[in-house]
This record gives structure tokens, C-alpha cells and sequence, in this order.
């Protein structure tokens, strides 16, 4: 890894995702995968940053706690400029939070002469692989299937609430608007009932697949063992 001068950079969130999901479901989610990358590419990664842009709420949810885009964007600007003068040339965010100012702040970084690009898992196309694919991914049937399968622990399905979003939530929370997340809502979006491990299984290898073989140039078809989950 000393000779190779790529760097991936894990960014999640600490945000609420529904009574059956931790407060660090995206972190999760990408460190595993940002790991699993690391082995079979012989890249290095960066210790995660574990707050990013988190969706507005009209009610609290204890624990919960976010960067301004601005915030996150100087950070990270930061970051990588150090890491830059260290040495790496190519830079690989991972996250897993689609909304537009979370995004638009990662989307957004300069460097002196390093390539940047963002990752998000979620922007990828899921249609006949979930029900919820047309819902953004918060604590839905696909967050809760991912985790079933990372660390099956840290779900619990007794508490999961279901809540099909309108339109206008659906767009709200995309944009990044206040109250993105409406005073009934439980803190997830979707479905989360129809998860389970097996889903999980299918959906995490999905994700793992597109980013080896687009970002890191795997070539399609080449499958690489991963690690069983714990």
C-alpha cells in the first residue's frame, strides 16, 4: 500500500433512521465496504468521518447531530489537502447519504493537482432489487437489509416502524429542505419490514461489484472473495 497513491475516505452520518436502526447506519454500511476495498485493492483509507449533512426534522432525535454543508465542505477541503502534501494523488469518497447540500458539499472539493471523486452507494439504480427503490434510502427496506448482513446486532425489526413518504416529503428530503423529515414521521423512510439478511446479501455484493469494477477498474466478472461478516 506504501507505493500506491489512491486514498479512500469513508464520510457517513450520525442520524436518526427509524426505532430499529443505531444512529450510525451509514457509517457502518461504507466502512465495510471502504474496508473490504482497502484489502483487495491494497489501498489505504482514512480513518472515517462519521458526521455529514443530516436531514432536517420537525421534531428532535437524541443523538442525532450534523455539519452545514459548509461545514463538511471546509473539512473536508482541509483534509485532503493535507493528505495531498503527504503524498496521494487520487482520492475516492465514500457515503452513503444522498441528499443534495450533503452531496454538493463533497462534490465540491479542490485540490492542488489530486483527483476527487464521491461515492455515493445509494445514487445507484436498485430498481428490481428493492421495494423502496423509488424512496430515498433512510432506514428503509435497503439501509435495514445492508445492516442485517453487515452486523444483524445492531438491528432490532420488533421496533420498525413502516412509513410510506408523499411526494412532497420525498422531495423535500432529496433537496435538503426544512423539515425534511415531517413531525409523524418515526426518523425512517419506507419499508423496512420487507428486509432481510438475504436481501442484504444480494444488495451489498451489488454495490461492492459496481464500485471494484467502476471506480477501481476491476475487470467485470473478475469476483474477488469478500469477508463473511461477524
Amino acid at each position: 500500500m506504501r507505493n500506491n497513491p489512491q486514498l479512500i475516505i469513508p464520510v457517513g452520518t450520525t442520524e436518526q433512521h427509524g426505532p430499529h436502526l443505531p444512529l450510525g447506519c451509514d457509517t457502518t454500511i461504507i466502512e465495510r465496504l471502504s474496508d473490504d476495498l482497502s484489502r483487495e485493492f491494497g489501498i489505504l483509507r482514512a480513518p472515517t468521518l462519521e458526521y455529514g449533512v443530516n436531514a432536517a426534522t420537525m421534531k428532535p432525535f437524541p443523538g442525532a447531530a450534523s455539519l452545514s454543508g459548509k461545514t463538511l465542505h471546509r473539512v473536508m477541503n482541509d483534509l485532503i489537502g493535507s493528505w495531498e502534501a503527504s503524498g496521494f494523488e487520487q482520492f475516492v469518497i465514500i457515503t452513503a447519504h444522498s441528499q443534495e447540500p450533503h452531496q454538493e458539499a463533497l462534490c465540491t472539493i479542490h485540490a492542488r493537482h489530486a483527483t476527487v471523486r464521491t461515492v455515493d452507494i445509494f445514487g445507484l439504480p436498485f430498481e428490481g432489487l428493492s421495494a423502496d427503490a423509488d424512496v430515498p434510502c433512510h432506514g428503509g427496506e435497503l439501509d435495514t437489509s445492508l445492516l442485517l448482513f453487515i452486523d444483524a446486532k445492531l438491528v432490532n425489526l420488533d421496533c420498525a416502524v413502516e412509513y410510506a413518504p408523499s411526494k412532497d416529503v420525498i422531495r423535500r428530503y432529496n433537496r435538503g429542505s426544512s423539515a425534511a423529515i415531517p413531525q409523524d414521521c418515526p426518523g425512517s423512510l419506507g419499508h423496512p419490514g420487507l428486509a432481510s439478511t438475504e436481501k442484504g446479501e444480494r444488495l451489498y455484493h451489488y454495490i461492492y461489484e459496481r464500485i471494484a469494477t467502476r471506480v477501481f477498474g476491476r475487470a467485470t466478472g473478475t469476483k474477488q472473495p469478500l469477508i463473511d461478516p461477524p
